[in-house]
């Protein structure tokens, strides 16, 4: 197995064995695309308001949107009889990433297997990340297919880990 470079970061994870023919899962995995779905993010990403947002404050204007985002959600919780996202079959928890890898603290995967998974990312916006993996062992999966644009918080997210984890070595605790 090649060297993987692994940063710890311990995140909740739902992941249920799928192959990418897995039409159910695929269609979630779409639909969970960040602001491609909702009308809001449609709105925005047209001309005409990408050129007004420039005069606007970006950080309350995202505040404002996730507020809006949540309000739907919650919509959805109380009218509806569908879940907001389909019920994965098993949880757990990453104790590392590395760039397009993941590593269990537990040996739960069947190695060579594939699997659809959502992580908690802990980014702002807080959201479930979807992507399918397959494992290399019991505790490390390499992932298959993930959306550009969770490639990049991801990667924010395990730069901000190594810095942590730099700190740590260097005997500074505080992160400021």
């Amino acid at each position: 197995m090649e060297e993987i470079r692994f940063v710890p970061a311990f995140l909740k994870i739902a992941y249920e064995p799928s192959s990418l023919e897995n039409t159910t899962f695929i269609q979630e995995y779409y639909s969970l695309l960040q602001l491609n779905d909702d009308p809001l993010g449609l709105w925005l990403k047209s001309p005409k308001i990408r050129k007004e947002l420039e005069q606007t404050d970006q950080v309350l204007l995202t505040l404002l949107i996730e507020l809006h985002r949540k309000i739907d959600n919650l919509t959805h919780l109380a009218t509806s009889n569908e879940p907001l996202y389909i019920p994965l079959a098993l949880q757990g928890n990453l104790k590392a990433i590395g760039h397009g890898y993941i590593e269990f603290d537990s040996n739960v995967l069947k190695p060579n297997e594939s699997y659809y998974t959502r992580i908690d990312m802990p980014t702002f916006p807080k959201r479930q990340m979807p992507l399918f993996f397959e494992a290399l062992s019991e505790s490390i999966g390499k992932i298959v297919l993930m959306h550009e644009d969770d490639e990049k918080d991801w990667s924010t997210y395990m730069v901000a880990c190594e810095r942590v984890m730099i700190r740590q070595m260097k005997g500074t605790q505080s992160e400021y």
